[in-house]
């Protein structure tokens, strides 16, 4: 098992559920990206975080589990009957140490930084009544704010994640009322409204027993209306803790985003080779 840095009470366990099929973009976890399959990136970058020890890939497909296991990394071969990652990773996290620290890192994030790992992990570990932790961007646009494939999350003063919705959430209802109600034309005059919102992305950080029983729990309501799981965990009295993403990340869904993705791995190889 190898390990990086000092975490003396908790193993901390990175797991990756890698699909092959996808219907925006098949096949993209073994998309070249500067000389190798997308989903190495993304396996390379969480190996790198400080608070990590072991990175496991959990795949549904033969192909994905030779390509990570013949460049030296592990991979674990799971049920092709799973509805998301998590029970993907769940049915990995089965067979590992009790107390554990379970990482849920998407597969298709090959610029997820090290950092962001290491600080959701390090809130997990620091706030005890916390059962998972979760990450957050900023939004930078009414664009980014409307968009449904963008998550929103309100959080508390104390951290806890309050909801997550595909609608804009906090509504500001003061400022809108400035423009006759509509909080949209407020947001175009007053930019600076954007600062109260805040953009969920996808890496999760689970107390292995809690990922066990938060994944034997039946969908709910609001998460079959919303089409977001982590609702289930907040219905059923999860505590989410949320933290700043130390830098953006981006999910590789469509060839734009590879494109996007590859201009910047091959720029950072490119650095690489030089400084070498």
């Amino acid at each position: 098992m190898e390990t990086h840095g000092e975490n003396p009470k908790k193993l901390v366990f990175a797991i990756i559920p890698a699909r092959y099929s996808s219907v925006r973009l098949p096949g993209k976890m073994l998309l070249e990206i500067a000389g190798k399959p997308l989903i190495l990136h993304t396996v390379e970058r969480a190996r790198e975080a400080a608070t990590v020890n072991e990175v496991i890939v959990a795949t549904d497909d033969q192909r994905i589990y030779d390509a990570v296991t013949s460049s030296g990394h592990r991979a674990v071969m799971t049920s092709a009957d799973h509805q998301s990652g998590s029970d993907r990773i769940a049915e990995v996290a089965v067979d590992l140490p009790d107390g554990s620290i379970i990482v849920n890192v998407q597969g298709d994030e090959p610029v997820i930084s090290p950092a962001t790992i290491d600080r959701a992990v390090e809130a997990l570990l620091k706030d005890e009544a916390a059962d998972m932790s979760t990450t957050c961007e900023p939004i930078s646009s009414l664009w980014e704010l409307l968009n449904g494939n963008n998550v929103k999350v309100v959080v508390g003063d104390n951290g806890h994640a309050l909801y997550f919705s595909r609608s804009p959430m906090p509504w500001p209802r003061e400022a809108s009322l400035r423009y006759g109600g509509d909080p949209n034309q407020a947001i175009e005059e007053e930019p600076e409204l954007l600062t109260n919102f805040r953009k969920h992305t996808g890496l999760y950080v689970y107390r292995r027993e809690y990922l066990l029983e938060f994944t034997k729990m039946p969908q709910t309501k609001l998460e079959r209306f919303e089409m977001l799981e982590q609702l289930r965990a907040l219905e059923n009295g999860a505590r989410i803790r949320v933290v700043d993403a130390a830098s953006r990340s981006i999910g590789v869904d469509t060839e734009e985003d590879l494109k996007i993705v590859r201009g910047i791995l091959e720029a950072e190889e490119a650095a690489h080779d030089i400084v070498a």
